[in-house]
């Protein structure tokens, strides 16, 4: 779509004060105090890991780590009653969830001889598996990808070039699909 802008690897503060602030407070209305602190957290996570990858191709440790570790956290805080299990399965879900995306980026790179997924992709795609239900995780990489895609043809109608070499910031698609599913998913429990 672009090349990479390496020389920001820091969030823009206005973005992440404005949605930050709107998350916090959707969250504040609409969740109970604990679920609603978890998606702010989340939210500003994935307001910082979007907006550095979509200037640099490349996601921050702490946005793909710190995502991890909250996960599994936010999965003992939020079922007090079996925080044991619940956090055996969050770290469960996040190792299955970050080896099939490696996996796939394992065969794509085998296939085509070059990179099409980074390491940050996976290491996020782990903190997917930690926030989400099992039955979940396909939907926000579904509509991460959709997003990506609708993004790709908006830049080709717009006539740049597209073709099989031009980068996608995949991140900046699946940060706030994995915000926005979680959250959906903590309004219909």
């Amino acid at each position: 779509m672009r090349r990479p802008l390496k020389e920001n690897p820091h969030p823009d503060l206005a973005i992440f004060v404005g949605v930050g602030g709107a998350i916090a407070i959707v969250s504040a209305l609409m969740l109970p105090w604990q679920t609603a602190v978890a998606s702010t957290i989340l939210g500003w996570l994935m307001i910082v890991g979007a907006g550095v990858d979509a200037r640099t191709f490349l996601l921050p440790n702490a946005v793909t780590w710190g995502a991890l570790g909250c996960g599994i956290l936010a999965a003992a805080a939020l079922y007090p009653f079996d925080h044991w299990s619940a956090t055996a399965a969050a770290m469960a879900r996040a190792a299955g969830t970050a080896l099939s995306l490696a996996s796939l980026r394992w065969c794509y790179a085998q296939l085509r001889m070059r990179e099409g997924l980074g390491f940050g992709d996976v290491k996020l795609a782990a903190a997917v598996g930690a926030w989400l239900p099992l039955d979940k995780i396909p939907l926000c990489f579904g509509l991460a990808s959709v997003a990506a895609l609708a993004a790709v043809m908006l830049v080709r109608l717009r006539g740049e070039v597209v073709d099989a070499s031009t980068k996608v910031p995949f991140g900046a698609f699946l940060c706030p699909a994995l915000w926005l599913v979680f959250y959906g998913t903590s309004l219909s429990n």
